[in-house]
């Protein structure tokens, strides 16, 4: 490994940590907002540093992560929320214009933020992915820091 390497770190002590979290489908958000949190915890960041704004579905993820990034509080940001595919075209504008505002707040704010916006087929999809998908969120929120 070359010295220019940069490290991923797995401590997330002294860390700020910013969630948005999608009412909308709150089964799938409230599993993600419990696994997510709890992995945090466990990777060193406290409680107190950790700050929930709930909007109340996936295309408004993006302008709650902008209004905390906006503070300038935080280390990283992480977005939870749950599309499931319906009859119509919905789903494919939900999903590519959430993922979108969420990229683009990220390189606009030049701050980390981990993508848990699950996108799925059905029920079944999000059962199987929601709780891995909230810890995993926790891991890349607490790592990409390493990265600025």
């Amino acid at each position: 490994m070359s010295k220019d390497t940069v490290q991923s770190i797995a401590d997330g002590t002294g860390l700020r940590i910013g969630i948005v979290q999608s009412r909308f489908n709150a089964y799938a958000t409230e599993a993600l907002l419990e696994a997510c949190t709890a992995e945090l915890l466990r990777l060193g960041v406290a409680e107190e540093d950790i700050t929930l704004m709930r909007v109340p579905g996936a295309l408004e993820i993006p302008f709650g992560l902008q209004q905390l990034a906006s503070t300038e509080e935080y280390d990283a940001l992480v977005a939870l929320g749950a599309v499931i595919r319906g009859e119509t075209y919905h789903f494919e504008i939900v999903s590519n214009e959430s993922a979108s505002g969420i990229s683009q707040v990220g390189f606009h704010f030049d701050i980390p933020i981990a993508n848990a916006v699950l996108t799925c087929e059905n029920d079944e999809q999000v059962q199987a992915r929601m709780h891995q998908k909230g810890v995993d969120a926790a891991r890349v929120a607490v790592e990409m820091v390493a990265c600025q």
